[in-house]
Parts: structure tokens; C-alpha cells; sequence
């Protein structure tokens, strides 16, 4: 295999993470915090570009990164119209979208951003700017979009990215592709989407953004809709209240004053009787999902997969095998290596294993 050196890119809320692969080897790995007073200084997350842009070029200096070997640039895909899974070269179609927040306003967003800006930076060479498997990758059969009022469409808006790394992973230990295979996969982290996989495509998901589906250590998941309206209109509280109890300020956090799953289960192991009723919760509705999607899978399910950040918690990791294991064998990849899925995906385009998509 040619040589490729891959600078990629991850930015979240409060974060950017950034990696340099060489091939599948990883030559450099950085979460960069960002304090609050920094960020609050930018009216909105597009407006923090040129500052995350100058700290990760600073950062990748310190290192020692030569950025003019780069021989392309992967961002975190952003909220974008829907799209097939894939990777696809950042153009000024994208651009657009991204800048000008028209699907919805993240700090994702920045990384197709920036990732063309540092490629379209040499001036000798091209260099290609991609983005891999965003969180709006629509692969929905028809029958899953409806919601049960026209005036509302189910959107597929999941963790497309380490969904898609972590069946193939799963794939690759059987020796197997992940095309041929029937996956329940769970993502569990400040979001928790609970996915179908069938033979390659996601025909269903809960909208893991900021709307349907178990609570999170954020977000607050389903509601009693008749409620939620009588709520939304009592004089009492503005939309921007109300939805930050639906994102940020809502699920576990609202309960027990923490969006820490780590710290929960340190309260809960202790005895907390509360917090142990709260991740108990969390699992419950987790894997009242879970059984949802076996009923799309019509119960034919290879494996259910539970990966992100809570899959560390033993508390919700147990519980919700209690509940589901009847429907097939449970897997548990703790964590998430986002990075190397978005390098993977990048390398694959640069050795021509795939086919680069157009936006």
C-alpha cells in the first residue's frame, strides 16, 4: 500500500479531538478542551471556526506534525440533508449547508470546515477534504418515516459514524461482511441511539438528536406528548427553555444534578438508592428500544451490539442484558474509537477500495 498520512478531525460541543494516521498506524492522538469562557466569546458555533482552526494547527506544531506531508484531511461530518452512508469530498454545496446552519446548527459542522480549509491550503499539491458517515445518513425503509401525523416525518439522525465502525468490527471478527448481517446496534453516550441494521442499511432508529427514544445523560428522550403541549403552552415557559429540557438540560441530569454515567455508578455501587433507580430507568427504556428493533427485524437478529462511553457501566451494561438477551447474543465494545472510523473511511477512499460520494 502507498504511503497516506490522515489529519483528522472530530470537533464536539466543549472539544476537538484530532489524529495523524499513517495508513492504519496512528502517529498522533489529541483531545483539545475548550473552557467555556472561550467559546462563549463566539455568538455561534460556525463563528468559532478560525479559533478551533489556529489551536489545532498550533497543537499539531508542538507535535512536531509536518502538516505539508498531509496527504488528506477527514472532519466529523456535520448536520447535513440526508445521505447515504459513505464518505464524500467536502464541496462548496457542503459548504453552504455547514455555514449557513441550514439543516441545524453543531459543532460537527466545523469539521468538513475546517478540514477543506487546511486542504485547500497547499497550493503545490492537492490534498482532498472528506467527511465520513454523518450523523444524518438516511437509509430508512418507507414504512419508518411515518409518525402518525403528516404534519411530522421520523428523520434518521443517529451516530452513523461509530454505528457503521462498530458493525464492521464486529463483521470483520467473524470473518464476515457487514452486508450480510442482521445488527441491533446501541450507541451510548451524551446521546443513545438504538439502530436496525439489516444486511447494511439502518431501516430504523430512534432520532437520537433531540428527539425520540430512552433518556440520556442529557436529553430527555420520549415525553408524555399531551403533556409536552399542555406544558409548551401554560405562559410558563420560552421554546428556548423547553428545548434544553429536551437537550442538554434534560434526562439524568434533570434527575440527579449530573450528566456523569461514570460518577452515577460510583453513587449507585455506594448504595444511592435514587441514582440507582435512574440508570435502572435509562437501561429499561434502552432496552424497551432494543426490543422494538428486533420486533423491525422481525427477530432476526445476528447480534445486539452495545458500544459507546455508559457500555463502561457495568449497572446499565447488566441490566440491559437481563432484558434482551432473549432475543440474540449481546456484544459489548466499550467506547468509541471515532477517530480511526473517520481514518479508516478516508484511507479506503485514497487506496480506492471505495467510491468517494458526491454531495
Amino acid at each position: 500500500m502507498e504511503g497516506y498520512r490522515i489529519l483528522a478531525i472530530n470537533p464536539g460541543s466543549t472539544s476537538t479531538k484530532i489524529a495523524v494516521y499513517f495508513n492504519q498506524k496512528s502517529r498522533f492522538l489529541k483531545t483539545i478542551r475548550h473552557p467555556l469562557e472561550d467559546l462563549n466569546k463566539f455568538e455561534r458555533i460556525v463563528d468559532q471556526f478560525g479559533f478551533r482552526k489556529m489551536i489545532i494547527l498550533e497543537e499539531l506544531a508542538k507535535a512536531d506534525v509536518k502538516v505539508e506531508d498531509i496527504s488528506a484531511v477527514v472532519g466529523r461530518g456535520g448536520i447535513l440533508k440526508p445521505v447515504e452512508s459513505g464518505v464524500y469530498e467536502v464541496n462548496e454545496e457542503m459548504r453552504k449547508d455547514m455555514i449557513e446552519c441550514t439543516y441545524g446548527e453543531h459543532a460537527s459542522n466545523l469539521g468538513g470546515l475546517i478540514a477543506y480549509d487546511i486542504a485547500r491550503s497547499f497550493k503545490n499539491r492537492k490534498v482532498r477534504a472528506f467527511i465520513a458517515d454523518p450523523t444524518v445518513v438516511d437509509e430508512f425503509q418507507e414504512v419508518s418515516r411515518i409518525s402518525g401525523h403528516p404534519e411530522f416525518e421520523r428523520r434518521s439522525i443517529f451516530h452513523a459514524l461509530n454505528h457503521k465502525a462498530m458493525g464492521r468490527a464486529y463483521a470483520h471478527f467473524l470473518d464476515r461482511r457487514y452486508e450480510d448481517l442482521n445488527l441491533i446496534i446501541v450507541h451510548m453516550g451524551g446521546g443513545i441511539s438504538v439502530a436496525a441494521h439489516q444486511k447494511g442499511k439502518v431501516i430504523d432508529s430512534n432520532q437520537a438528536l433531540d428527539g425520540d427514544g430512552p433518556f440520556t445523560p442529557e436529553r430527555s428522550g420520549t415525553l408524555p406528548a399531551a403533556d409536552l403541549a399542555r406544558l409548551c403552552f401554560s405562559g410558563k415557559y420560552s421554546l428556548d427553555y423547553v428545548m434544553k429540557m429536551i437537550k442538554g438540560k434534560g434526562g439524568m441530569i434533570a434527575y440527579l444534578g449530573t450528566n456523569d454515567a461514570y460518577e452515577a455508578g460510583l453513587k449507585a455501587e455506594s448504595g444511592d438508592k435514587k441514582t440507582t433507580l435512574i440508570l435502572n430507568a435509562m437501561a429499561y427504556q434502552v432496552a424497551k428500544e432494543i426490543g422494538a428493533m428486533g420486533a423491525v427485524m422481525k427477530g432476526n437478529v445476528d447480534a445486539i451490539i452495545l458500544t459507546g462511553g455508559i457500555a463502561h457501566n457495568s449497572i446499565i451494561v447488566d441490566y440491559i442484558k437481563t432484558m434482551i438477551a432473549h432475543i440474540s447474543k449481546v456484544v459489548v465494545y466499550p467506547g468509541e474509537d471515532e477517530m480511526k472510523a473517520l481514518v479508516m473511511n478516508a484511507l479506503m477512499v485514497m487506496t480506492g477500495e471505495v467510491e468517494c460520494k458526491v454531495y
